[in-house]
């Protein structure tokens, strides 16, 4: 008896633990990862650094570290600061439906 894959070509996607003591989100082997810092009375998340080596970009790990992170977010209620360039400048743009848990200035006084 054969089995078969219903996932077609693409590769099965990479477990995310959540490492809350470092504040970040990494692949089982810890190479890869983003890392974030809670703000305003830990309401919101600042993510600030996402990390892939070399030896593994290209595989979309970078986006699926963003998805456990905003996931987190979303579960948690938090609002999202996106200080890292490649959750502003890639991910956001190519994922327009996370822009709803981005933290708004606009509410806070910066008088």
């Amino acid at each position: 008896m054969a089995t078969s894959s219903t996932r077609g070509s693409s590769p099965e996607a990479p477990k995310i633990v959540w490492n809350e003591t470092q504040r970040r989100f990494e692949t089982e082997d810890k190479k890869a990862y983003i890392e974030y810092v809670l703000r305003h009375d830990s309401k919101v998340m600042d993510i600030i650094h996402t990390f892939v080596p070399s030896s593994k970009r290209g595989m979309g790990l970078a986006s699926h570290l963003c998805v456990a992170a905003f996931n987190h977010a979303k579960s948690q209620s938090l609002s999202i600061i996106p200080s890292c360039s490649y959750v502003s400048d890639t991910f956001l743009p190519r994922n327009p439906s996370w822009n709803t848990l981005l933290y708004s200035e606009d509410l806070e006084s910066n008088v």
